[in-house]
């Protein structure tokens, strides 16, 4: 039962072939029997079950929705009223939400189940899930070393991947929804910036966080994200773009698609084995009829620097709000200042610290120009280059990381390097175009690689189409 896909949990429940309450009780039992995974934060047992108890009722009655009695799991970094929330953080240590995100609030229409809220690095800044205040969470693949899940929404990669749940929501501000998918061998959809409402999502880069789910499978991602897309009059960066049946593009023959390879995402430092499954999935995808044409976009190199300097500007902004008066931790301070300076400085992680002040400092007077301005004109050329591409393909393919999950203690000793985790990724937030990750293969240590496709705004259902056919190829075996 535990590794039941969306898609069969859904037709077995509505046959009848067991019930939520059941199901609902498996995955809990999976959660506390895997606790060492550190996948979540809260668990909601109780409220779990007493939901797959009315999502029992409704299916009996023939009222079910359209994911009726299906347990998920929540990035805690969505809102979910009357359930803490926390970031990952110290800061929201004891914040509980008093309404529901757009996101959230779509799923529990549809029928879905809420597990409880997942792991994740703390206000959503990292690439391995090692710098959440509750403690770094483990990738169930690891075996003899355990292995970092990536990040940020690293708690759901491994809740799904080591199926102590059917699916879960991820957000993705700079590759956080595939990098880990990739890491943990599921399948992560970034969708176009704009289609899933950002309304009651903490916020760290606003003009690049999105809202994505993690699957097992593209038709379980294809699913999911029909039931969270559409416009919401409370996000003004929501689109009016109409929402398609994703799932029907499943399977859908990509015969005469035209599907890019960047010359760009060769970079020094990818593992031998990713650039070999990169040429192995580009063959896939011309055995299964697509043309595989080669592509450019030279000022893609520039995308993680320009995300670098964009990105904690806008976190450094959002992230004002936490001063210890309003809501959220508050530390002893003789004054007012005292009491902001002690409050940000005991209430932040490290990570969390250092983007704050490099986002304040190229947003400062003397340097706003130099950097911010500048950055913002890069992407604005990354868009271009992006545009020019699909001029000539439909989608791109690309790996979605240049290595497998490391282990711990085997980490990047410098922030720097650490980012370069999220090279293959950035690219898509900063031009606001969607993207999916699907299982490619192990490499030679027995570690999940994943494979990138790249679509044009609002495409999503290319992302389905043409990675349902990757992953049919590749045939990946779960855990």
């Amino acid at each position: 039962m535990h590794s039941l896909s969306l898609y069969d949990a859904r037709k077995g429940l509505l046959a009848k072939k067991f019930s939520s309450v059941e199901l609902t009780r498996h995955f809990l039992e999976r959660i506390e029997k895997f606790k060492e995974w550190n996948a979540f934060i809260t668990v909601c047992a109780d409220e779990a079950l007493e939901a797959a108890k009315r999502s029992d009722e409704k299916i009996a009655s023939g009222n079910a929705g359209e994911l009726e009695g299906i347990p998920l799991a929540i990035k805690d970094l969505f809102l979910t009223k009357g359930i803490k929330t926390t970031a990952g953080s110290r800061m929201l240590e004891n914040f509980i939400p008093p309404y529901e995100s757009t996101v959230t609030r779509k799923l529990l229409d549809a029928g879905a189940v809420f597990l409880g809220k997942t792991n994740m690095d703390e206000f959503a800044m990292g690439s391995a899930n090692m710098t959440s205040y509750y403690g770094n969470v483990v990738n169930p693949w690891s075996k003899e070393k355990k292995l970092v899940p990536g990040g940020s929404s690293g708690g759901s990669a491994a809740a799904v991947a080591g199926r102590l749940c059917v699916a879960a929501t991820g957000s993705d501000t700079g590759g956080s929804v595939r990098q880990p998918a990739a890491f943990s061998g599921i399948v992560g959809l970034k969708p176009t910036y704009g289609r899933c409402s950002r309304y009651g999502m903490v916020a760290f880069a606003s003009s690049l966080d999105q809202a994505g789910p993690m699957t097992q499978t593209v038709r379980d991602a294809a699913i999911f994200l029909k039931i969270i897309s559409g416009f919401d009059e409370k996000d003004s960066t929501s689109a009016q773009e109409p929402v398609p049946d994703f799932e029907s593009f499943v399977g859908k023959s990509i015969k005469g698609l035209k599907v890019g390879v960047p010359k760009e995402y060769r970079m020094e430092g990818m593992s031998e084995d990713i650039v070999e499954f990169w040429r192995k999935g580009a063959k896939m995808l011309k055995d299964a009829g697509a043309e595989i044409v080669d592509v450019s976009l030279p000022y893609s190199k520039y995308a993680l620097p320009a995300y670098y300097i964009i990105a904690p500007a806008e976190a450094s902004s959002n992230l004002a709000r936490y001063d210890g008066v309003r809501y959220g931790f508050r530390a002893k301070g003789a004054s007012l200042s005292k009491l902001y300076e002690n409050t940000r400085t005991e209430g932040f992680g490290d990570e969390v610290r250092r983007r704050i002040l490099i986002g304040t400092y190229v947003l400062s007077a003397g340097h706003y120009d130099a950097y911010y301005t500048k950055a913002l004109k890069v992407q604005k050329l990354i868009r271009q280059d992006f545009m020019s591409a699909f001029e000539k393909v439909d989608v791109l393919l690309t790996p979605t990381t240049p290595t497998s999950a490391f282990a711990f203690g085997e980490e990047p000793k410098d922030e720097v390097t650490m980012y370069l985790n999220d090279v293959f990724t950035v690219t898509a937030n900063i031009a606001g175009l969607p993207g999916i990750s699907t299982p490619i293969g192990l490499d030679g240590q027995g570690r999940p690689l994943g494979l990138q496709l790249i679509a044009p705004h609002f495409k999503e259902e290319l992302l389905i189409q043409v990675g349902s056919a990757l992953e049919n190829a590749a045939d990946f075996s779960a855990l």
